[in-house]
């Protein structure tokens, strides 16, 4: 599998998506480097937990739609926090978390598909279960995380009972959605390494 990673990762771009998608993720990658010199650790933090996210997206070989909307995703979700968005404008959490953890929902699918943990059914169900099952899981750890940072580390971090459930009501339509857009059309490029 490190082999089929590293393949997909050194492959050149090949479309100008894919060139974009690129970019995103060099600028991701640089403006990690500029916050931990120009921004508190926590903002540093918050940042850094995009790379392996759009790291991974192109060592999986994604369809080059969806590699990009996973970069500016990730980016997005954690530039919200960094700027304070999801105070300042009322239902952007929500929005952000049913994306975000559709995007990833759609990443699970192919690291559970290339490891085995799944397996091809050819039924359009399982992808629909399956996403959605990965991005409730995902939607948990995260609001574990939010939870452990208002705790531990600042309590600058809002974090309420209805908040916590609609950030998780709202990844698992998300996740929904992306299942059922797996269900129906190929996450990965065609011409990816494979294990």
């Amino acid at each position: 599998m490190i082999a089929a990673l590293y393949a997909n990762l050194k492959r050149p771009p090949r479309t100008a998506t894919e060139w974009i998608a690129d970019a995103v993720r060099a600028i991701a990658i640089v403006g990690v480097l500029v916050a931990a010199f120009a921004l508190p650790a926590t903002d540093t933090a918050v940042l850094s937990m995009t790379l392996p996210a759009v790291m991974l997206s192109r060592m999986l070989g994604l369809r080059s739609g969806l590699d990009l909307a996973v970069c500016l995703t990730v980016i997005v979700a954690a530039g919200s926090n960094v700027i304070d968005l999801y105070r300042a404008w009322t239902g952007w959490d929500l929005l952000v978390h049913a994306v975000c953890t559709g995007v990833l929902a759609a990443v699970a699918l192919v690291v559970l598909d290339d490891t085995r943990v799944i397996v091809p059914t050819g039924a359009r169900r399982t992808p629909i279960v399956v996403a959605t099952t990965a991005g409730l899981a995902l939607s948990a750890v995260w609001e574990m995380v939010e939870w452990f940072g208002y705790r531990f580390i600042t309590d600058s971090i809002f974090v309420t009972y209805d908040d916590t459930i609609g950030d998780m009501v709202a990844g698992g339509l998300g996740a929904l959605v992306a299942g059922v857009l797996a269900s129906r059309f190929r996450l990965t490029r065609r011409d990816r390494a494979t294990v």
